[in-house]
């Protein structure tokens, strides 16, 4: 008996070790420096890839983008835009990676890229701006993404190995430090999909191009050195002939984290027609090697770097190369130099990568706990897109820090400067993704707004210039700009707890509310209702009441009313109160038209009633009968202070019923499903058959020369009366919003990570992380301890700028279970309230910790519903 029992192990043990070999031999074997499996939100199949770029690069540092078949593109690492712009010699030969395989003596070499795209094929020198088009290449490409992490796959029939590209830089919320390292992390996935041994080789080729942006400057005197230094191996491209005072001097080292078989060329054979780039190929297609080449005394010389390793069969290996970079100095819109932020944290291009290469696990592994617990939330994916991708603006050239780690941005990018300068009030207004994600980032720019942008009259500069001591001399103020920055300062007061920032800035915070009751201001009478000359983000000036600054009015107002009660002025926060109180009444009264809210067009009887510094010079000449107004138009955005004030968890400015009527009034007039019949006078972000949300629709009367871009379509438009939508119940409609403009930037039309409105990567579209507040509830306090979110159940992601975790809400009878989970840092709450359901209180503060999810029930509390 126990002999056949034995047997029956034997057997049993046997077929489970067959079992384990063949399965370890279909599967493969990983090793190398393989990171675990990535997240994937996002597939695009390959007629969906040619638009991509997905931008590689730390907060303010400039970044080189992962282009969707495998490319790298638009070289943005010296302190300007550069769209398009691919550094190399002639020939259209641009930064690149080979593969070399060798199977049973069969050599295979290609460029480690997808098809070169049919538009690209015509030009004055045949293919001309496609770069690295005569190179073999994979069959075909795909693309898989949730930013920061992107992987392209190639396919090729017939080769050995299959291969994905995976690339990445480090994004941790609430670690402006760790999110702004100069790096793009690259690893090359290889797997051996015959039954023999294989050889391979990947090889990265690029000119030394320091001192030419895109641009402006040139290269000279360029040098590059292999080192070896500690557990890294790589070439340092530097330059001995670009001026160091220039934006375009510094360093890039290029680096790979294999040990295996390491061969370099700090230079290649003189460039004479084509004859460079055929001695490289020959010289690696040989044995996936790299013997080095002359000095030949060009002022760009090209660098190879190259790692050799074996495959066995079934065997999946890594192989990493990190592209890191160092350049100081910075004009932006400044008057005299500036130096970036991320210059002071580190020496050089070769000091980045030796104080990151050892970090890079765990830098990957906290972005994963981020974009992993992000992307599990229990939300529509269309939302989590467009929120996630969107964070992409802040690591591109709109945004950068100086080396007092203040933080600065354009609107936008233009193809090869920055779009519009100043950290522009009225258009940063609309985002809250840095205000949640990055609240040092956050509060930085509110000491600068109010500690030095803001006059002693309380004119706020809408536009800030540089350097610092001329932060006072754009001298003019924007309506919307201004309301909405008080509106954030109180948000950010809220969510940091920062009592001492508040103290030190609130004088100048009232002063930039009683600016509206200035002679000839925008409330000059102080009856809650904007009637002057208003300066907004259309780029004119309103003439009487309307609902855009109107309501961002009754926010600002709001918030003053407890900013100053927090202060101890009761006299000032019941005045307030009554003045917001009076001008939401007003607006109901005389601007809500049954459908939604209109502009009162009233115009002033002499020029002398208009303040000077509230007029820019951008509208209508004449300023007793202006152009460039909206009148009874339904204004796309009307709602925004109404948007801003639920984030701030301010409540309604205006009567509920009105704002919800005024939203599906927004859908009835301004919503296109398909613009081919659509007249634009101005510039097109949408067309064709393309779906999206009007600037402004004329129902009935319209002035005969409306505001500028009130035919167009723009993105952080849309998701300010999406998430409008979604805060008031009406989620069909607002998905269907942000659904359409992420069908619009789906990879084959436009570039997933560039939503553009003047420029590209542009501020406002980050309105898009607003949705994620709008459908989990989402709202915390510093200041009293609290967080609430919508009682719904399921599992969400949420982050105040400090500290970030997910919480999952179940239901239990009549009552909600809820766990809490906290991923970093420390936090205290005294209270926590699901909306409309019920709250409970924690006697003495509960504390939570990383790692310590704690579970409690909240009971049904009838009286809130």
């Amino acid at each position: 008996m126990k002999t056949e029992k034995f047997h029956q192990v034997s057997v049993l043990l046997s077929i489970f070790l067959i079992l384990s070999l063949t399965w370890a031999c279909q599967s493969g074997s990983e090793t190398g420096n393989l990171p675990g499996q990535w997240p994937v939100l996002k597939h695009y199949d390959k007629d969906h890839v040619d638009r991509i770029a997905l931008p590689l690069g730390g907060i303010g540092t400039g970044t080189v983008s992962l282009g969707g078949r495998g490319n790298l593109m638009d070289w943005e690492i010296m302190n300007r835009p550069a769209k398009g712009y691919n550094p190399g010699p002639r020939f259209e030969i641009a930064p690149f990676f080979v593969l070399f395989t060798e199977e049973d003596g069969h050599k295979d070499t290609r460029i480690l890229e997808g098809p070169v795209p049919l538009y690209e094929y015509e030009g004055e020198r045949g293919v001309f701006r496609a770069t690295n088009h005569g190179m073999p290449r994979f069959e075909e490409s795909t693309f898989d993404a949730a930013y920061p992490f992107g992987q392209v796959n190639l396919h090729h029939s017939g080769l050995p190995v299959s291969v994905r590209i995976k690339g990445f830089n480090p994004l941790v919320p609430a670690d402006a430090q760790k999110s702004g390292i100069p790096i793009a992390v690259l690893e090359f996935e290889l797997k051996n999909n015959t039954g023999h041994d294989i050889d391979a080789a990947i090889s990265f080729s690029i000119q030394n191009f320091i001192g030419d942006d895109g641009k402006f400057g040139v290269s000279a005197r360029n040098i590059n050195e292999y080192r070896e230094d500690q557990n890294l191996r790589g070439i340092f491209l530097k330059s001995e002939g670009v001026d160091k005072e220039a934006e375009q001097w510094g360093t890039i080292a290029i680096i790979t984290s294999s040990t295996d078989n390491i061969t370099y060329r700090t230079n290649w054979k003189k460039q004479h027609w084509g004859s460079s780039v055929l001695d490289f190929w020959d010289d690696f297609s040989e044995d996936g090697m790299l013997d080095e080449r002359p000095s030949t005394g060009e002022d760009s010389p090209m660098a190879s770097l190259a790692s050799k390793i074996k495959l066995l069969p079934g065997e999946k290996k890594g192989i990493e190369f990190i592209i890191a970079w160092h350049f100081p100095n910075r004009m932006a819109w400044s008057d005299s130099k500036l130096k970036n932020y991320y210059a002071t944290q580190y020496n050089d291009a070769w000091d980045v990568a030796r104080k990151t290469m050892p970090e890079i696990k765990g830098l990957e592994d906290q972005t994963l706990e981020f974009i992993n617990a992000f992307i599990e939330a229990d939300l529509p994916d269309v939302v989590k897109e467009a929120a996630l991708f969107n964070i992409s603006t802040l690591r591109t050239q709109t945004c950068f820090r100086t080396e007092d780690g203040y933080f600065y941005t354009w609107e936008g990018c233009n193809d090869n400067t920055g779009c519009c300068f100043g950290s522009c009030t009225h258009v940063w207004n609309y985002e809250h993704a840095t205000g949640h994600l990055f609240g040092e980032l956050a509060m930085k720019k509110r000491e600068i707004e109010f500690g030095l942008a803001t006059q002693d009259d309380g004119l706020m500069n809408f536009r800030v210039r540089l350097p610092l001591e001329n932060a006072l001399s754009f001298g003019r103020a924007a309506a919307d700009g201004q309301m909405g920055a008080i509106m954030k300062i109180y948000r950010d007061w809220q969510l940091s707890g920062d009592n001492e920032m508040l103290d030190k800035l609130y004088p100048n915070v009232k002063k930039a509310l009683q600016f509206c009751w200035i002679p000839g201001g925008w409330d000059a009478n102080m009856d809650g209702v904007m009637e002057g000359v208003q300066h907004n983000t259309m780029d004119v000036e309103y003439y009487g009441p309307n609902p855009q600054m109107g309501i961002w009015y009754l926010g600002a107002l709001r918030a003053m009313e407890e900013m100053a009660r927090y202060q101890g002025e009761e006299d000032f926060a019941r005045e307030c109160h009554e003045l917001y109180t009076s001008g939401s009444k007003w607006l109901d009264e005389n601007l809500f038209n049954g459908e939604y809210y209109i502009h009162k067009i009233q115009l002033p009887e002499n020029i002398e009633d208009i303040h000077p510094n509230l007029v820019i010079g951008m509208g209508g000449d004449n300023r007793l009968d202006p152009e460039y107004q909206l009148g009874e138009g339904c204004l796309v955005d009307q709602l925004v202070g109404q948007y801003v004030a639920h984030i701030c968890g301010l409540g309604y400015l205006v009567d509920s019923v009105n704002l919800r009527t005024t939203l599906k009034s927004i859908m009835k007039y301004n919503y296109m499903e398909n613009l081919s019949e659509h007249f634009n006078c101005f510039r097109s972000y949408a067309l064709g058959d393309e779906a999206a949300l009007l600037m402004a629709s004329y129902p009935y009367t319209r002035p005969e020369n409306p505001f500028p871009y009130f035919t167009e379509v723009m993105t952080g438009f849309e998701y300010t009366a999406a998430v409008g939508m979604l805060y008031e119940g009406l989620e069909e409609d607002g998905l269907r919003c942000i659904r359409n403009i992420r069908d619009r930037y789906d990879g084959m039309k436009r570039s997933p990570f560039d939503e553009a409105e003047c420029g590209h990567h542009y501020g406002r579209a980050m309105a898009s992380w607003s949705a994620i507040l709008a459908m989990t509830g989402f709202h915390y306090s510093a200041v009293d301890q609290s967080m609430s979110f919508n009682p719904t159940e399921g599992k969400y992601f949420w982050s105040n700028g400090y500290q970030y975790g997910t919480v999952e809400i179940k239901d239990l009878r009549k009552n909600k279970t809820v766990s809490l989970n906290l991923l970093n840092g420390e936090l205290t709450l005294n209270s926590f309230l699901l909306n409309g359901f019920g709250h409970i209180e924690f006697a003495s503060g509960k504390i939570f910790k990383p790692g310590q999810p704690v579970e409690f029930e909240v009971e049904l509390n009838d009286t809130l519903k």
